[in-house]
């Protein structure tokens, strides 16, 4: 069974070669299998990242590969890896970032892989090669425990809420993948945390794979050729040492596979959010009454513990309220992010409770014969003694020279507060945990390089030592772009904070009228992005455009959805909206960038950073802001052509693209070499949009 490894004393035989190398030619050359039986367009730079990608798998050698708009890079990786997974028995892990490129290798080009595959003969031993998509544990519906949880409810939920349990299993009858997103409307948390797989009483001793939505899952990872994931869940299975592989075994989750990081120019941040620590007030609450709740007399505890057990919640509860409530008034009454340097910044209010509580679980366990409730309540214990040990070591600040410790509030009406570590440095996790497994890691994306050099990103990733490689998009950007920038606005400062926005203003309501088809706006800050929509909101109702803008209640795919439906639309954006979406043709016409993407380094993972860098005799500018920033902007500008037949205009409207001396980097990033320089006075002459 393909990625299980049974202890054996002696050394197993070495899987056969991978005949990549040798069909890849076949299948992408200028006369291959794609254009002649696919009667797919011959892409030069595709064939060389698929004959790249085909040496590094079968040498199980590590490449960073840029691949712009265009390329068609899933099946440069997809082919190659499915080939070599089949012949050698082995596991190709794909990683994308966003939920979009999932669905599209799952539903699109995973279909035209095998579509290849049985085009033609001598392909027809990789057509049948099996493939499935794997989410978090926490993600879905444990049948176990959803019996376990159906059969103590009056101990566990109240009256009011057993109908949500029901609905639960009402659902489970006839759900296919049991997820919890598929079950609309989504289940209250503290229901979901009785039934979902995230427990320790949801494993192969308890739960039949026939019948448990997660050993389902599982046993279709356990014998698949290809698995999808994401980054997050990726570097959250690495990070807790939850992988098969583990030691000296190649792999890097289970044994012997090999990986390909599509989207690759986000792995350092998502592996820097998921190598730290998240305790928060929300999960400290939840985390308690889960074993009892003093509102409603519901909880493990009632069922498994007595008066004394349950009083030790109550003891925690109060405890953690205090704490937070400490921290949120002594630290984050004036801001909502700040950065903890020094032990003593409050008292270890949790500790003695949490040690209590723990110990009295554990001892409720060992009253108990092995069993689903024994092993629910150790896992609990666990939980508890876990949460403590990263308590502690917050509260110390145990690791200053590796760690950035900071608090944050958030929710709604800002009330959660949370404590959160990360490492300063991420490229020796990376380099260790992925890099350096003895199996091929591909990391690919449209936007990995600065000028053409892939240094910066190779020290992020600590790859200095990994091949690297780039093919440019094959899209004919200066016939079918152009590209102006504004020359008097004035440069972003807290002295001309009015005056800038001001002039935003109106180069965005000129800009976005003068242009037929869609326009994407995208803001570096949110207080912006706001305060020009209410500005000129009534400006587009008033010539009939559509109006979108992030921060309702219409999720960021819904807004991109609307904007490929409505062709003529206007869609405020930030952060997020910079990289991921996708809308082809007229729809989106124009891509107005407001302000070049600079990090201000106030958060502390950034100031930590360049802390760091400075303390080592380095520029923390050149060596991380000014990288990120012109990995954001190439993000950003790549919103606009996304097929051969896209025709569209970039506006930048932050004049420090051509006044400063760093401009030039940001200005190399563009894909076209000219641009052409407007102002108030001729840009009704000089701007000419694609229609």
């Amino acid at each position: 069974m393909i990625g299980l490894s049974e202890p054996n004393e002696s050394l197993p035989e070495p899987p056969p070669a991978s005949t990549a190398p040798q069909i890849v030619p076949v299948l992408f050359g200028e006369d291959g299998i794609l254009t002649q039986d696919m009667a797919l367009e011959y892409r030069p730079q595709q064939d060389a990242m698929a004959r790249a990608v085909a040496a590094a798998q079968s040498n199980d050698d590590c490449l960073l590969f840029e691949a712009g708009t265009g390329v068609g890079k899933s099946l440069a990786y997809l082919l190659p890896g499915i080939i070599q997974a089949v012949d050698q028995s082995r596991q190709l892990v794909v990683s994308t970032h966003t939920i979009a490129l999932q669905e599209q290798l799952e539903r699109k080009d995973l279909p035209l892989c095998r579509r290849v595959f049985g085009a033609h003969t001598a392909l027809k031993p990789y057509v049948d090669f099996r493939a499935t998509v794997l989410v978090g544990k926490g993600n879905y519906l444990c049948t176990t425990r959803l019996a376990q949880a159906l059969r103590d409810q009056t101990e566990l939920i109240p009256t009011t809420e057993q109908a949500e349990l029901k609905r639960i299993a009402d659902w489970a009858r006839t759900s296919e993948h049991g997820l919890r997103h598929e079950l609309s409307p989504p289940p209250p948390p503290e229901i979901w945390d009785l039934v979902n797989a995230d427990s320790s009483s949801c494993s192969r001793k308890y739960c039949d794979h026939k019948c448990c939505f997660y050993r389902k899952a599982r046993a279709r990872v356990e014998d698949a050729h290809v698995i999808v994931v994401n980054h997050s869940l990726l570097f959250a299975l690495i990070a807790a040492g939850a992988g098969e592989a583990s030691g000296d075994a190649r792999g890097v989750l289970w044994a012997d596979d090999f990986v390909v990081l599509d989207e690759a120019h986000t792995v350092p941040a998502v592996a820097t959010d998921h190598c730290g620590l998240h305790l928060s007030s929300y999960g400290t609450d939840r985390l308690l009454k889960f074993l009892y709740n003093p509102r409603t007399k519901r909880g493990l505890l009632v069922k498994h513990g007595g008066p004394a057990e349950r009083q030790l919640v109550e003891d925690a509860l109060e405890a953690s309220k205090q704490f937070f409530s400490f921290l949120a008034e002594k630290l984050l009454t004036k801001q909502s992010i700040v950065r903890v340097r020094e032990s003593g910044f409050a008292e270890a209010w949790l500790d003695e409770p949490l040690e209590s509580l723990h110990h009295a679980v554990r001892r409720q366990a060992d009253q108990l014969d092995d069993g689903r409730d024994r092993d629910e309540l150790l896992h609990q214990a666990e939980r508890i003694a876990s949460y403590r040990i990263g308590l502690n070591q917050f509260l110390n600040v145990a690791e200053p020279d590796k760690q950035v410790y900071w608090l944050e509030k958030s929710g709604r009406r800002q009330r959660i507060v949370t404590l959160r570590t990360a490492p300063i440095d991420i490229a020796g996790f990376i380099r260790q945990e992925l890099l350096q497994r003895g199996t091929s890691v591909v990391c690919t994306s449209a936007t990995l390089a600065l000028a053409d050099r892939m240094d910066a990103y190779q020290v992020r990733m600590g790859a200095t030592d990994t091949s690297a490689a780039i093919e440019h998009s094959p899209f004919d950007f200066v016939r079918n772009s152009r590209t102006f920038v504004a020359t008097d606005i004035p440069a972003p400062s807290a002295q001309s904070a009015r005056l800038d926005l001001d002039a935003l203003i109106d180069y965005v309501r000129f800009a976005t009228l003068a242009t037929d088809g869609g326009s994407l706006v995208l803001f570096t800050s949110y207080a912006d992005l706001r305060h020009v929509a209410g500005a000129l909101e009534s400006d587009y109702l008033a010539a009939g455009r559509p109006f979108l803008r992030q921060g309702g209640e219409i999720s960021r795919t819904a807004l991109a959805e609307k904007m490929r439906e409505c062709g003529n639309a206007v869609l405020f954006g930030t952060d997020s909206f910079w990289t991921g979406i996708d809308v082809p043709g007229n729809a989106l016409a124009q891509v107005i960038i407001t302000r070049l993407p600079f990090e201000v380094p106030t958060h502390p993972v950034p100031e930590a950073r360049t802390e760091w860098i400075r303390e080592r005799g380095g520029n923390p500018f050149n060596e991380l802001t000014l990288p990120d920033a012109l990995v954001k902007f190439r993000q950003g500008v790549g919103r606009l052509i996304r097929t051969q037949n896209d025709r569209g205009v970039i506006t930048i409207l932050d004049s420090r693209i051509v006044q400063k001396p760093y401009g030039r980097w940001f200005l190399a990033s563009l894909p076209t070499p000219d641009v052409v320089r407007i102002n108030r006075q001729n840009r009704e002459l000089r701007f000419e949009p694609f229609i």
